[in-house]
């Protein structure tokens, strides 16, 4: 069956897809979540000289180290980010990108361009006021997440450091041509930062377009549905 490589989210780590990863397996995929440098198990590695180069890096040596091919590259929110990135590198080992409820950048844009207007002067205000001038603060958990979730995601999530929202991504072979997949999470909240990505995929060629009835996070809130729906993509993409 597939191989899935997982890009995680800003602020999360591989914890987050703990209950996505036995789902997928279970229906005969194989499944990487590696964690960032910074973040979750490897938060002590914490440092100011974090980047978005350093995330790309941390997928491309699992990718080479685990000799991965024709993987499925997900990424998730922020995680579209390294995914574009890791795909750039290593274009010879990506079968279909995915990007779940993600930013899309093109050549020469950092996270921080991909914004809603007044939103990046609110996370700099918050890096400025909280994070010691180099820390963003995990956004706020979406309303309809679980209290028993809440209580396990909340003290795993970590300060990210800003340089990963800041660094303009360079794609070295330009914008891809591999197949892509945009899922949107339909229950969002003011301020929606990934509706331009779906209309973008719904009407750019190249791209295969879905929705989940879910918010930002279906790993955490809706892991069956995301399973189904990942599965459904790897079929589409063997076949």
């Amino acid at each position: 069956m597939a191989t899935f490589l997982i890009c995680h989210g800003a602020w999360s780590a591989a914890w987050a897809w703990k209950k996505v990863r036995p789902m997928l397996r279970a229906k005969g995929h194989d499944v990487f979540t590696p964690t960032y440098t910074g973040l979750g198990e490897r938060a002590h590695l914490i440092a100011r000289s974090i980047d978005l180069e350093t995330h790309i890096q941390d997928v491309l040596a699992v990718l080479h180290c685990e000799d991965l091919h024709d993987v499925i590259l997900v990424g998730h929110s922020y995680g579209g980010m390294v995914a574009t990135g890791v795909a750039d590198r290593a274009r010879e080992r990506v079968a279909q990108l995915v990007y779940l409820d993600a930013f899309v950048p093109r050549n020469g844009q950092c996270l921080d361009d991909l914004l809603p207007p007044g939103a990046l002067a609110q996370r700099q205000a918050a890096t400025q006021d909280r994070g010691d001038g180099w820390l963003l603060p995990p956004n706020p958990t979406p309303p309809d997440t679980a209290p028993d979730d809440v209580a396990w995601i909340t003290p795993r999530r970590r300060w990210q450091p800003a340089k990963t929202f800041a660094q303009p991504l360079m794609l070295k072979a330009g914008d891809t041509d591999l197949p892509r997949t945009f899922i949107y999470c339909t229950r969002q909240g003011p301020g929606d930062a990934f509706r331009p990505f779906a209309e973008r995929a719904k009407n750019e060629h190249g791209w295969r377009y879905n929705e989940i009835d879910a918010s930002h996070s279906p790993n955490v809130t809706a892991p069956a549905a995301l399973t189904d729906l990942l599965d459904s993509i790897a079929q589409q993409t063997l076949s």
